[in-house]
């Protein structure tokens, strides 16, 4: 009966295999353990090493804990409005402006299309962060110029999806306000560890673009001089246009984060009202955009919010089973000591990512994972950007890697699945060898909070 609290896993993993949504997955378990944890137990007179007011404790104090974790939570306050600002910059037509003046200027080298394509996609992570509104903007802009002039189609296909990820490790992030709140880590210290992180992968996956085109010369070739896509009438007008706008959002909202000046909370109600600013001025500030962004960050925000009641659940019905003494027991007793434990939540993070979206994996993962992380004496701000890069890949990892189904679903039929799944495989590979990176050379990550305090 001391594994009890194993078995939570067990039932979560059949009620998720079922196909029942993950919240009410995570909230049934702790139900119906909760009821086995006392009565039936109880009942049967097996003996137990936890108090037989076992339910009554946890339903009592469920409602408490759901409220000081969810309701009254000011630092996941700062979701719904980076949402919100992601949406509503991706409705004034950055993402469009953005792509015609990159292209124009890196169309004319091999591989420019693409290595435009990434660098659309950094800023938009920067400035929206917004994972599915990136990858089916430039699914839709840049994908069919990019089959036109001829380039590969895994190579187009698998570049997109990995630029469209970008927002997850470079803030500001939703990945790692989540991770924040969760590891009890100030969001900007996070914000600060994972900027460079984010611009090198970006750097990365630019230098594979290049190398493999400079190579393979035929994978993806230069756009001729004469070509009217991405046609500018003034260039240096446009570049001024639509770079000066999103970066002066990030200054703001970024700025203002790690010049300690606003929290990420205040900082995101900026970024919403600079991004609706940003649509007024350009003409796009309609109802319907309004009304579109507005759905979009409820639908989201409820997501993230019902998963944290169910994982809230959860994760106090199996602390009173005793599964976080059994977990934490196992995991101290890994081979290789620290290296040997954090090569095993990271591989297990990697795995979980094929199947579970990383809301779920940080919800059910992080908290079981984190007092061994600072037990073994690993920096929190540096174990947390590893977790978010791992994450990443989350999202280009089949079969339910959701870059993946928002491509899918943007891209034409001469694009088909193979083309998608063979094209990400070189980025995931990237990730990984900057999680390696991240691991050898935590510098990288913790730099720039150290200069900040």
């Amino acid at each position: 009966m001391e594994y009890i609290a194993l078995w939570m896993f067990v039932c979560l993993l059949l009620f998720m295999l079922s196909g029942y949504p993950v919240a009410f997955s995570l909230g049934a378990t702790a139900v119906v353990f909760t009821l086995i944890g006392s009565d039936l137990l109880h009942g049967l007179n097996v003996p137990v090493p936890w108090d037989p007011a076992f339910r009554f404790a946890r339903l009592n104090a469920l409602p408490g804990r759901i409220f000081g974790s969810v309701m009254d939570n000011y630092t996941l306050v700062a979701v719904p409005f980076f949402v919100f600002m992601g949406v509503m910059l991706e409705k004034s037509g950055l993402a469009e402006d953005l792509l015609k003046t990159m292209g124009r200027l890196f169309g004319r080298m091999r591989g420019g299309l693409a290595i435009s394509v990434v660098g659309v996609g950094a800023l938009l992570a920067a400035s929206t962060g917004v994972v599915g509104a990136s990858v089916v903007t430039m699914a839709v802009l840049a994908l069919p110029v990019m089959l036109k002039y001829g380039y590969d189609r895994s190579l187009a296909a698998g570049t997109i999806a990995a630029s469209g990820t970008l927002g997850q490790i470079i803030p500001p992030s939703i990945v790692l306000i989540i991770l924040g709140d969760q590891m009890g880590v100030n969001v900007g210290d996070l914000f600060l560890g994972a900027f460079l992180p984010g611009l090198a992968l970006s750097g990365l996956y630019v230098l594979y673009i290049a190398i493999y085109a400079y190579f393979k010369r035929d994978v993806a070739p230069a756009m001729p001089a004469e070509s009217d896509d991405f046609q500018v009438q003034n260039l240096a007008l446009a570049v001024f246009k639509s770079l000066l706008p999103p970066l002066a959002l990030v200054a703001v909202v970024l700025g203002s984060i790690f010049l300690g000046i606003a929290s990420p909370t205040e900082a995101g109600a900026m970024g919403a009202f600079g991004a609706s600013l940003l649509a007024l001025l350009n003409g796009r500030l309609t109802w319907t955009n309004l009304s579109a962004a507005t759905a979009a960050t409820v639908r989201l925000t409820s997501m993230v919010f019902i998963i944290l009641v169910g994982a809230t659940a959860f994760a106090m019905v199996f602390s009173a089973l005793d599964g976080t003494w059994l977990v934490k027991d196992f995991l101290e007793g890994l081979p290789g000591g620290q290296w040997g434990f954090l090569f095993f939540v990271m591989l297990t993070i990697f795995i979980l990512g094929f199947f579970l979206d990383f809301i779920e994996i940080t919800f059910i993962v992080v908290p079981l994972v984190t007092p061994v992380a600072i037990f073994f004496g690993f920096d929190p701000v540096w174990f947390a950007v590893l977790i978010a890069m791992n994450l990443q890949a989350s999202f280009l990892t089949p079969p339910f890697g959701f870059a993946l189904f928002y491509l899918r679903g943007a891209a034409p039929a001469s694009i088909t699945t193979w083309h998608i799944y063979r094209g990400i495989v070189p980025f995931i590979g990237i990730q990984l060898l900057m999680l390696t990176v991240l691991v050898v050379f935590p510098d990288l990550v913790l730099w720039l909070p150290a200069q900040a305090n």
